[in-house]
């Protein structure tokens, strides 16, 4: 940069002072002469911030915790403080108070039903956590990353308390009742309710002096009186949740995953390494392998992976009871049998991998009784380095193996039979059984049924989890159907087949114990295609704690299974309750979301206790409300009235922006494929008097097999506006136009490879959605800022490179943009760079990087520990980016993975953004930059200071550099 810039920069800050006081929204639509400081409405709302930021500056660099300051700021330090980036001090800093005002906003808690469905816990939660949580030290083994204080996953997050509620008959909730009897402070995690609903079991963990974890120790609750105290009389028991942590066995009685009482210190590494470190193919194996991180390096991570995940197991009774079952191993998952009387447990075993995570090491699965007695092996698959690339393969030998959701303890699995690979042809493809624990006379497994497609995949029992926009979480409340099999009885099963590479899906109709009843197709359909998509079954709770599906019964006496489905249409998802007759496929509605202005779903199945048909007239479903403008709230819903009872009320969680504005948009892309996203405007905006805006491009680019499917509306133009700690939406408290999560499909039909003309639709899909906004009037054609995170960095570098036409800047966050350092495949390309050379090398910006003219801010995680993300990526595209010329910048997130957690750095991350967006989108200063970079580009030496630059034959095609130049 010349001095002549710098200085012509110098002037325009110190021009801004005599400006008069600005509206909230007047600087977004009448933008002053450029300058490089955050937006200021006033000079009062200056002054603040700069004090806000010097005590920032200060804090950090004496050691202390960022916050603000009452103190007012030395003379002339506004300037100073508010500074464009370049100046010599790095310190967090704070962005603008109304984007800081939402992100700080408290959190709403997490709901979870007791099994009866009566009683509701409340789940507090904290709001974002300091640096200093991450910063703890924490050991980087077999693709985990452990604490190893507390001796559990590092960067947990945690509760902060417990309240419990009634569920009163008339659908309100009781008062509250505190959990209480642990240290204030504590923080919580795995919350679980024991079968019957009267006790909840938890831990706590405190954390000792010098910032370190406290281990965590497991704790019981009475739920009647919320009074809790350790499971465990001795101090010296402590839980080990590396894998699985605890399981209720039965009402009193949990099985631990402990730290062996034995255990010494942890290995030391020699000082002095006995060896080199050594990899041998000399069997000429093919291994194709992603880019997997935090992997074992040696012998001393071996055994330091061994030392923290070895486990006791432990039996554990509310009376204080305590019994150690097994030997100490590597326990990854315990799983009792529908009646309690087996434990299905699986462990890890060397020999270990230095190239694949440990979720591929050696697997053991033994069946044991519910005292710990040995009873048989079920399988011992060897290591797993040789899985192939290709999408639908999967690991050798018998997967999935779980029990009968609707048998006291028979075991089902599936076996592949081409070899786990996809590209074998071969007919049956999967196979899967089932046989009971201990069988009886030498019987032989089962088989259940015979697959041509890839078994689905399947969850682990119990575990629930369902999210909406609001930021409330609802767990425990409903088991979804597994995408596996779903169980009912005797005479009902549904198993699930999907085929990646055709989106192909379907799910059959079993009699599991009828032999002479064949089995029969229920539907057959794409994946992609949501508007055929009928839905899935409701579960209902078994007397066992599993779930199963529910069957339906009308006074008519006629039988039918629930299907709870998300209802997409061309108008946008409308969620509804069938009523499905599984032997004529007819079906009846009983219930439907509200179309004009709310969104609604159904969350749980709440009258699922009754063993065996549920009567419709005693119906009651636990549903979930929201609008543009309307946070989720809850509501119970009864048969025959469908009468509706509201059971929440939480406040709206950032009131400010109540009154946004948001549409779902369609437009067409060139091509004729049909394209939606949502468009937020600022609350107050009236286009007719303010203008265009400028406006924030988000989005995440996505594969697809057919045009029409990739045109299909996905999502509801009623949902309620979700706003996360890094969400673009944030700019909508600036005065920015929000283009939310316009669809981006990369298209390849019949045998054509999507990927092959990514950039080309990328570019297409990009022009599509920049032009619809611009014909709106409500987006600035000169003011238009891309973004994105991970794959959706991707997208922004590329658009930056091959489509300058249509933004100003862009935003790119934790990104890969060398295709050429993921050899052996990324995202859902699964060929190999040596197979798809040139698409490898068209796809990564990395070798566009000559082309880009627009200024490109890039940031990244320094411990980014996500497949093909490597933080090396970032700094090697900046490293090209400025090899160029190219107007960008780089920061670098310490301590922070793929995506950011503690508040410094989000706060960072969000005052940076809002620099870039306000510097080179609002006051247009990309333009002349870009300029005198494109003439002055001839001038530029290569990074290896050799030659000169190559001239982009074509800025804004889609060529790339010769093989001979990689």
């Amino acid at each position: 940069m010349s001095s002549i810039s710098i200085l012509h920069r110098a002037c325009l800050r110190l021009a801004l002072l005599p400006l008069p006081p600005l509206r909230a929204r007047a600087t977004a639509l009448r933008p002053p002469p450029r300058r490089r400081h955050l937006h200021l409405p006033s000079r009062s709302s200056m002054s603040s911030a700069a004090s806000r930021l010097s005590h920032i500056a200060t804090a950090t660099a004496d050691g202390g915790a960022a916050g603000e300051s009452n103190e007012p700021p030395p003379a002339g330090s506004a300037v100073a403080q508010e500074d464009d980036g370049l100046s010599g001090d790095i310190v967090y800093r704070l962005p603008p108070k109304e984007i800081q005002d939402i992100v700080d906003a408290p959190p709403l808690p997490v709901l979870s039903f007791s099994p009866n469905k009566d009683k509701i816990l409340f789940l507090k939660r904290r709001a974002l956590p300091p640096l200093s949580d991450l910063a703890k030290p924490e050991e980087k083994l077999a693709g985990l990353r452990i604490d190893a204080n507390s001796n559990t996953r590092s960067r947990m997050s945690f509760y902060t308390g417990i309240s419990i509620h009634k569920l009163l008959d008339d659908g309100t909730l009781g008062p509250e009742k505190e959990v209480h009897g642990y240290t204030v402070g504590a923080r919580i995690n795995f919350v679980t309710w024991s079968q019957d609903g009267c006790h909840i079991s938890f831990t706590v963990r405190v954390d000792e002096e010098d910032n370190k974890s406290g281990k965590l120790r497991v704790w019981i609750a009475d739920v009647e009186s919320g009074e809790a105290r350790p499971l465990f009389k001795s101090p010296e028991i402590y839980l080990n949740a590396i894998f699985d942590s605890f399981v209720w066995v039965n009402n009193s009685t949990l099985l631990v995953c402990t730290i062996p009482v034995t255990r010494g210190a942890p290995p030391q590494k020699p000082s002095v390494p006995s060896g080199p470190k050594i990899q041998s193919n000399e069997t000429k194996n093919v291994v194709q392998v992603r880019t997997f991180q935090d992997l074992l390096k040696d012998e001393y991570d071996a055994d330091l992976f061994d030392y923290y995940a070895t486990s006791q197991l432990v039996l554990a009774s509310l009376d204080g009871t305590v019994k150690p079952i097994g030997r100490p191993a590597v326990y990854t998952s315990i799983d009792p049998s529908p009646d309690d009387k087996y434990l299905m447990v699986s462990s890890i075993h060397r020999p270990y991998s230095y190239i694949v995570p440990c979720g591929r090491f050696p697997k053991k699965v033994e069946l044991w009784t519910v005292d710990g007695k040995f009873i048989r092996e079920l399988c011992d698959l060897p290591l797993a380095e040789d899985i192939p690339i290709t999408m639908s393969s999967v690991r050798k030998g018998k997967r999935s193996i779980n029990w009968r959701a609707d048998k006291p303890s028979t075991l089902y699995w599936v076996e592949t039979q081409d070899g786990g690979d996809a590209k074998v042809e071969v007919s049956p493809r999967d196979i899967v059984y089932m046989e009971h624990a201990e069988p009886i006379n030498g019987e032989q497994p089962e088989i259940l049924h015979k697959l041509d497609l890839r078994y689905a995949f399947q969850s682990r029992k119990g575990k629930v989890k369902v999210t909406n926009n609001s930021n409330v979480s609802v767990v425990g409340a409903q088991a979804k159907a597994r995408r596996g099999t779903s169980w009912c009885d005797e005479s009902l099963a549904l198993v699930y087949e999907s085929w990646y590479k055709t989106r192909k899906t379907r799910t059959w109709v079993l009699s599991p114990d009828k032999k002479d009843v064949s089995p029969r197709i229920l539907f057959d359909r794409s994946s992609e295609d949501v508007y055929s998509d009928p839905g899935s079954p409701m579960m209902r709770r078994t007397d066992m704690g599993t779930y199963v599906i529910a069957k339906i019964k009308k006074q008519d006496g006629s039988t039918y299974v629930l299907l709870n489905g998300m209802g997409a249409t061309p108008e946008g998802n409308v969620p509804f309750l069938d009523l499905f007759d599984i032997n004529t496929g007819s079906k009846e509605r009983i219930w439907e979301s509200d179309k004009e202005k709310y969104y609604e779903s159904v969350v749980a199945l709440m009258s699922d206790r009754t063993d065996g048909e549920l009567s419709l007239d005693q119906l009651k479903i636990l549903t979930s409300k929201e609008s543009k403008t309307e946070n989720t709230q809850y509501y119970l819903q009864t048969w025959p009235e469908k009468k509706q009872v509201k059971i929440t009320n939480f406040p709206h969680p950032y009131p400010q922006l109540a009154s946004l504005f948001k549409e779902m948009i369609r437009y067409q892309r060139k091509d004729g494929v049909q394209l939606t996203a949502n468009l937020y405007l600022p609350p107050g905006y009236d286009p007719s008097k303010d203008g265009p805006l400028p406006c924030l491009v988000w989005s995440y680019p996505g594969e697809f097999k057919s045009k029409d499917a990739a045109g299909q509306v996905r999502g509801s133009p009623n949902e309620f506006p979700g706003i996360g700690a890094t969400s673009p939406l944030l700019w909508l408290a600036r005065g920015f136009a929000i283009l939310s999560g316009p669809t981006i499909p990369i298209i390849g039909e019949g045998e054509e490879e999507a990927n092959d003309r990514y950039v080309e639709q990328l570019v297409a899909s990009a022009e599509a959605a920049v032009e619809e906004v611009v014909k709106r009037g409500v987006a600035h054609p000169d003011k238009i800022a891309v973004g994105g995170h991970s794959y959706g960095a991707f997208m922004t570098a590329n658009l930056l490179a091959h489509a300058s036409h249509l933004f100003c800047c862009g935003i790119a966050r934790s990104g890969a943009y060398n295709r050429t350092l993921t050899p052996f495949g990324f995202q859902n390309e699964d060929r190999t760079l040596w197979e798809a050379t040139s698409t490898y090398v068209e796809m990564s910006p990395f070798m566009s990087a000559n082309k880009i003219k627009k200024p490109i801010l890039l940031i990244h995680g320094e411990q980014d520990n996500n497949s093909g993300t490597l933080t090396m990526q970032s700094d090697r595209f900046f490293n090209a980016l400025k090899g160029h010329g190219a107007l960008s910048r780089l920061v670098i997130l310490p301590f922070e993975s793929h995506g950011y957690s503690a508040r410094e750095s989000i706060m960072h991350v969000l005052w940076e953004t809002d620099r870039w967006l306000q510097n080179y989108c609002v006051n247009g200063a990309s333009k002349a930059d870009s300029d005198s970079v494109a003439d002055s580009e001839n001038k530029t030496l290569s990074a290896s200071g050799g030659s000169a630059a190559l001239e982009d034959p074509s800025p804004q095609g889609s060529s790339y550099l010769p093989r001979s130049l990689l």
